[in-house]
């Protein structure tokens, strides 16, 4: 039996649900080189609900089909300032949201960015893929789910 029996594979890119945000599919790029994860949102707008801060944003998942979209509201994790790939410091709210991935799942703290100009809409980092997963970096959807949704309801 191999040490590795308990791990999930995944491929460089994989389907997801965050099923607490109400989003039953989205592409992600797994990026073992990014600590943290980040979803796509154009704008977001933070407001207080008691005394706690919250996040109001909405989602077009499926890259290219702004017919689908997530209104969404979630509690603020943190604030965090994080350094994108090409070094530019941004401040960054973060939300705790269940991931699904195959068979699998498991919470994540993700921040939220615009990331219009990227292929994906999220971004899966190091602190998101937890410490029994296994990235193969030539294969794509191993989790079973290979097939882009046609529409998400």
């Amino acid at each position: 039996m191999s040490k590795y029996s308990d791990y999930i594979t995944v491929g460089w890119r994989e389907w997801v649900a965050l099923p607490d945000i109400e989003i039953p599919a989205i592409k992600v790029k797994i990026d073992t080189g990014a600590r943290t994860s980040c979803l796509h949102t154009a704008h977001y707008e933070i407001f207080q609900k008691g005394s706690e801060d919250w996040v109001r944003f909405t989602v077009h998942p499926i890259k290219g089909r702004d017919e689908i979209e997530n209104y969404v509201e979630a509690r603020v994790s943190d604030y965090r300032i994080v350094k994108d790939s090409g070094g530019h410091q941004e401040k960054r709210p973060f939300i705790k949201t269940l991931l699904n991935i195959g068979n699998d799942a498991w919470d994540i703290e993700v921040s939220l960015s615009n990331r219009e100009g990227m292929k994906f809409r999220m971004l899966l980092g190091r602190t998101g893929l937890r410490n029994r997963t296994l990235v193969d970096c030539a294969g794509s959807y191993l989790t079973g789910h290979s097939h882009k949704p046609t529409s998400i309801s």
